[in-house]
This record gives structure tokens, C-alpha cells and sequence, in this order.
């Protein structure tokens, strides 16, 4: 009888927002999660408990049994364990799910490798829909490219192989779509605090301009002063911000640069 891929048996290394949310998925969906690792107790026992898995704080004492380990860790910590990542699990497929660190990372420190890269903002907090998040699979074989292509479609209905310097560019895609939009709320929230107004008041406008971009190209969505650089508005914005000038410099350098591409 044919092995579904939900028989596969996983190791979290890590239980960070991703791998949190990532991990609970698979369980809903019928996958195995034998143990997790994290360096932090509460933050491993805490995944453990809601998937059903054991947990460990030590490299040492993961197990070996898994047949794949999706290693889900801060950049700068997965190289500086990579060496105890990998040991003694010779017959296992290892992945990470960074969209920063290429698969290459895995080049002669084991024998089967790939990524399994969610492409989302994650939070333990929320819980996301991954049927709407697309993943991206790299390996350094056809049959494991098929595999996690297989397991990600359990999950997702986007699911993509793309290279290392594809998900590269996808990833700085990301932080400009999310994360640098994200800092954005979080200054205009600083600007209404100071006059004593609502954050809840910026929401309805936040959720149409995400869903413009649905129907519309990024470029034509765009409105606002800096696009027809209206000089007298802008002006009147720099001079509110004369006491933030970080904020103030923020302000012109981004409509200057929205006028520049509204115009090419």
C-alpha cells in the first residue's frame, strides 16, 4: 500500500512564529511531529503541547528516527548550529525554511537538503489561512523536490519550485511589502498618539489599499500628494514634521521617490 506524505515523521528545530505556525498546520493536516527543539524551554514545551510532540532543549538529544527535519531558526543561529544540526541524521531529508540563506548552505554537510520556504508574516498570536500562502521548494534532487512539493500542497494550493536567487529576490520583495508597510503604520500610530487620535481611524484605509492591489497594478493604485508632487501640501507635511526630523527626511525622500516612478 502507498505511504501518504502525512506518514512522514517531522522534527521542528526551532519554534519561533514560523516554525509555531507552520508546525500546527501540518498537524491539523494529519502530519506526525515527533519532537521539537528550541533553545528556550517554554517556547518548545509550549509547540510540543499544542502538536503533540516530544521537546528538548539539547542538539543532542534530537532524534534520529525522523525522516525529515524542517529547521526553522534566526539566520546567524542555523549556521552557527548547522554542524550539530546535521549530525548523525545521514539518511534524513534536512531542510530550512529562510528565505535569505540559500540551499547551498547544506553543500557538503549532508547528503539530501532543500527548502521549504513559506512566503508570509508570521506571529504565534494569529493563526493564518495557508491554504492562500505560497511555498517555495528547492532540493538538491528530483525525488525530494517532488516530496516537498507533495507536502506543501497538503497545506497550500501555491506551491512553486524557485532557486535560491529567485526566493532572494522574493524575500527583499517581502521586506518592502511587509515589513517596510509595517513601520509605516507604525509611525503614523506615533503621529496620532501625539494628537490624540485613534489608530482604528487609519483601518478602512489600510484595507482598501490592500485590496486595490488586488485589481490594480501597485503603480497605478498609487495616490496621494507625491505623486503629482504637490509642492504646497508636501511643504505644509515637512513643516508639522520640524520637530521629527528622521521622520521629517523619511517623508520627503519617499514622495520624491514615489513622483520618480509615478513619472517614468
Amino acid at each position: 500500500m502507498k505511504r501518504s506524505v502525512q506518514d512522514t515523521p517531522v522534527v521542528f528545530i526551532g519554534a519561533g512564529n514560523l516554525a509555531t505556525n507552520l508546525a500546527k498546520a501540518l498537524y491539523q493536516n494529519g502530519f506526525r511531529i515527533v519532537q521539537v527543539y528550541s533553545r528556550t524551554k517554554e517556547a518548545a514545551c509550549a509547540l510540543a503541547q499544542a502538536i503533540e510532540a516530544e521537546y528538548t532543549t539539547e542538539l543532542s538529544e534530537v532524534s534520529r528516527d525522523a525522516r525529515l527535519y524542517i529547521v526553522s531558526l534566526k539566520d546567524a543561529a542555523f549556521v552557527e548550529l548547522l554542524p550539530e544540526i546535521v549530525a548523525g541524521k545521514e539518511d534524513a531529508l534536512l531542510v530550512h525554511t529562510a528565505g535569505s540563506i540559500p540551499m547551498s548552505i547544506w553543500e557538503g554537510k549532508t547528503s539530501r537538503y532543500g527548502v521549504f520556504y513559506p512566503m508570509q508574516t508570521f506571529s504565534k498570536q494569529r493563526e493564518v489561512d495557508f491554504r492562500t500562502i505560497p511555498f517555495f521548494i528547492e532540493s538538491n534532487s528530483s525525488e525530494d523536490t517532488e516530496l516537498l512539493k507533495a507536502i506543501a500542497s497538503v497545506l497550500s494550493e501555491k506551491v512553486y519550485e524557485a532557486t535560491s536567487e529567485q526566493r532572494r529576490s522574493l524575500h527583499l520583495a517581502a521586506v518592502f511589502t511587509c515589513n517596510f508597510t509595517n513601520h509605516m503604520y507604525a509611525l503614523a500610530a506615533e503621529l496620532l498618539k501625539k494628537y490624540n487620535l485613534p489608530f482604528d481611524a487609519m483601518l478602512p484605509l489600510i484595507d482598501e489599499t490592500a485590496r486595490k492591489v488586488h485589481e490594480l497594478e501597485p503603480k497605478q493604485a498609487q495616490t496621494g500628494p507625491a505623486v503629482r508632487y504637490d509642492e504646497n501640501v508636501i511643504n505644509k507635511h515637512l513643516e508639522m514634521l520640524a520637530d521629527e526630523p528622521e521622520m521629517q527626511e523619511l517623508y520627503q525622500l519617499v514622495s520624491e521617490n514615489i513622483h520618480r516612478l509615478h513619472n517614468k
